[in-house]
């Protein structure tokens, strides 16, 4: 027992440390990092190919970077908008990992860059526990997830700065009902902001790449009552997950599958910006 205490303990703070390094970097270069996390098939990735495409037509510097297990089908369907993007596979992993993150930006983020939108890999439990580095973390969850999707996933939503409705074009059809959700929502994480959005309809499209402008020109994002921490913007993590199945990461680290998480584990979330590169990796 106390090994695996330690071991979730080590993973964690070795993926804090990366997360410190990359959110450090990125704010020296000036550049805005959104996770989005979700269930499969919440529609995480229409919504985001519409988002990219109204930043482009807005002049507004953005790429995207989507993980998953296999296939680089939504690398070429947010290619579509014009957004440089690149596909992460994960080779099993069922969440990126700060380190792998900086891995993959190194050479390839655009000096230009402004906003960064990071599809996590669809799981509402591992990437929950994980630091990427962003500024902004938003959870998405659809109308056809049920209204408890926030009490069966507490780790998820009450570590997110926003949170969006999607397929809301479904909502009567699915007879979803938002006030029990709203109300769930609140229960886990007061005061965070809920949008309702549709990819189809357009409804709410805009809305995210407004919130990440505006954390962009300094606004501070909405501060989760979890991550509550006497410093900048800890988060507390949990889901009884550790992470070990052996796999190794860049300077010999080992990520894993062996899922532990520490609850009332940490994050510094810190977020101030500047202007400089990426360059090196955490």
């Amino acid at each position: 027992m106390c090994r695996t205490v330690d071991l979730r303990q080590a993973v964690l703070a070795r993926n804090d440390d990366s997360a410190r390094r990359l959110r450090e970097a990125l704010e020296a270069r000036g550049t805005v990092a959104v996770n989005l996390l979700s269930s499969p098939g919440s529609g995480k990735t229409a919504l985001l190919e519409a988002e990219l495409g109204l930043a482009r037509r807005r002049g507004v510097e953005v790429a995207a970077l989507t993980a998953d297990l296999a296939t680089e089908n939504d690398a070429r369907r947010l290619a579509r908008s014009g957004a440089p993007v690149k596909q992460v596979l994960t080779d099993g992993l069922c969440h990126l990992e700060a380190r792998m993150l900086a891995g993959h930006l190194d050479g390839w983020l655009p000096a230009e860059c402004r906003l960064l939108f990071v599809e996590n890999v669809g799981n509402l439990v591992c990437p929950a526990s994980y630091d990427l580095g962003e500024t902004l973390r938003v959870v998405l969850a659809s109308v056809t997830e049920g209204e408890d999707k926030p009490l069966k996933y507490p780790t998820a939503f009450g570590l997110a700065n926003l949170v969006l409705v999607t397929k809301t074009d479904l909502a009567a059809a699915a007879e979803f009902d938002e006030a029990a959700f709203l109300a769930n929502v609140q229960r886990v994480n007061p005061g965070v902001t809920v949008l309702n959005t549709s990819a189809r309809t357009g409804e709410g499209v805009g809305a995210l790449l407004d919130r990440a402008l505006a954390v962009l020109e300094g606004a501070e994002p909405h501060r989760p009552v979890m991550s509550a921490a006497p410093h900048d913007h800890g988060h507390a993590h949990g889901d009884g997950h550790a992470h070990d199945d052996g796999h190794a990461h860049d300077d010999g680290d080992e990520r894993g599958n062996g899922h532990a998480h520490d609850d009332g584990h940490e994050h510094d979330h810190g977020h101030h910006h500047g202007r400089s590169a990426v360059g090196e990796r955490a």
